[in-house]
């Protein structure tokens, strides 16, 4: 990301080699790589609708709109002035006419939006309610929600019409939890993240498709850094050349 404001509370910064820009406060909560690589995991048919829930300044929303140019995308964020911020980097994107920024809270969605959706993907707050770590200095407003991750998978699902897409980025730890969530999906896919080579996944991403019964794929998964902390060839692609990510070799 390469900062192009400075001296003020927020800054444009630019993802995907420049072929996206997001407006994201200058400290506190700023866009890493989770929402690019979730992104990179959805891939969908020309005008399908997809849901980014918990959507923040809107980093995966707007990659996956760069890369699937005829798909039209929906964010949901809570906390308002993040969601300002996604609409104005909508407005930077030129996505205006593709991308909705809605304030909302997930535990009551809109009704017209139930089993809507064609895909769903989320990056979704690490830590419950009671549970957060103290970081002195750091805003953990996008890190804190007052649902269980079972809860909030739950509501996803709930958004999603039958055998669509699901998509989630979140802690290895967690992934018991996802899977046991997922128990009405089939064709699970879990892609670890590695930091590096011999090191433990920090991240899971998991796919799933609500309503089938296929089995369940643990794939090679993908390493971010080399020795001399560069980009691996295949984290470089989808993080500056905004490819998808490769379930399977």
């Amino acid at each position: 990301m390469t900062p192009q404001e400075k001296g003020s509370s927020t800054t444009t910064d630019l993802l995907l080699g420049g072929r996206v820009k997001i407006v994201q406060p200058q400290e506190g909560y700023r866009v890493a790589v989770d929402p690019i690589l979730l992104a990179a995991s959805i891939t969908l048919p020309p005008s399908a609708t997809v849901l980014d829930v918990g959507c923040g300044t809107g980093g995966a929303l707007f990659c996956l709109l760069s890369r699937l140019d005829t798909v039209r995308g929906v964010g949901l964020e809570q906390h308002g002035p993040f969601a300002d911020l996604a609409r104005r980097g909508a407005d930077e994107n030129d996505f205006a006419k593709r991308a909705e920024i809605v304030t909302g809270n997930l535990a009551v969605p809109p009704k017209d939006w139930a089993a809507s959706f064609d895909a769903v993907m989320t990056n979704p707050p690490f830590f419950e309610a009671g549970t957060v770590p103290s970081r002195p200095g750091q805003d953990s407003t996008h890190a804190v929600t007052d649902l269980s991750l079972p809860s909030w998978i739950a509501q996803c699902l709930s958004l999603l019409r039958q055998g669509g897409l699901f998509s989630i980025i979140h802690r290895a730890e967690r992934l018991a939890d996802i899977i046991q969530a997922l128990s009405g999906c089939g064709s699970i896919v879990v892609i670890p993240i590695w930091p590096k080579v011999n090191t433990a996944a920090k991240r899971v991403i998991v796919t799933a498709l609500k309503g089938r019964k296929s089995p369940a794929t643990l794939c090679p998964g993908l390493i971010l850094h080399t020795e001399d902390d560069s980009y691996t060839a295949e984290a470089d692609a989808i993080l500056r050349d905004g490819a998808a990510l490769k379930f399977l070799p």
